[in-house]
């Protein structure tokens, strides 16, 4: 077995992984937050909005990215005039695509955790003179803490395990775009059980410590 040739899937695979949850943590946490303290018009559509990439085929996903990313749209050009390249085939495109599957997740995860706390607790720091930042930061993400943690782990492990969008806009790049799932799937298209095996079994080690480590931080 070529080391060098399993390594690379896993260490890019851990790469886009541990940016694309942080990135969509953040994004879920400000989301679920300010749509659990917010009411207004269209709110059902834009929460429906957030959990459509759950049950969506990837596929989908993948290809309303490659239209928005892409050199045709608008929003593709400016990235490519932005940073002089384009992002479509990219690592950093494999990255957008564990954002957008994983955000559901981690949005409904920190929903869940903001409605749980009592506002009487967040109205009292109010009374006492703490503005809104001191109160999310001393009183809310103390008690979300769990959710938190929950939510961060199960983004990781989405990112990971990412397959259809991520090929379809990232692609299959030895070395440059081939994560692990991806890797997988052209090792079986090729019959090669050895790397197959390898891969699969380094993913479900990954994701076993993932799902490990959120039971532990729900005890």
């Amino acid at each position: 077995m070529n080391w060098n040739e399993f390594w690379l899937p896993i260490k890019l695979s851990l790469q886009v992984s541990v940016l694309s949850s942080l990135t969509v943590v953040l994004l879920g946490v400000a989301a679920a937050w300010w749509m659990s303290r917010k009411s207004f018009k269209g709110k059902t559509i834009l929460e429906t909005a957030f959990m459509l990439p759950l049950v969506l085929p990837p596929t989908v996903v993948g290809f309303v990215l490659l239209v928005i990313l892409g050199r045709k749209s608008w929003f593709g050009q400016w990235i490519e005039w932005l940073f002089a390249a384009p992002v479509i085939f990219t690592w950093w495109a494999a990255v957008i695509a564990s954002v957008v599957v994983a955000f559901p997740l981690v949005y409904q995860t920190m929903k869940v955790g903001f409605s749980s706390i009592h506002r009487e607790v967040e109205e009292a720091a109010r009374s006492n003179g703490a503005n809104e930042w001191q109160v999310f930061r001393y009183i809310t993400l103390p008690l979300t803490y769990r959710s938190l943690v929950t939510a961060y782990i199960l983004g990781f492990a989405r990112g990971l395990g990412e397959f259809g969008a991520t090929l379809m806009i990232a692609g299959n790049i030895p070395g440059k775009t081939q994560t692990i799932p991806t890797a997988i799937f052209v090792a079986v298209d090729a019959g090669n059980t050895t790397m197959s095996w390898a891969w699969t079994g380094s993913m479900i080690m990954i994701s076993f410590i993932m799902l490990l480590l959120t039971r532990r931080s729900d005890q």
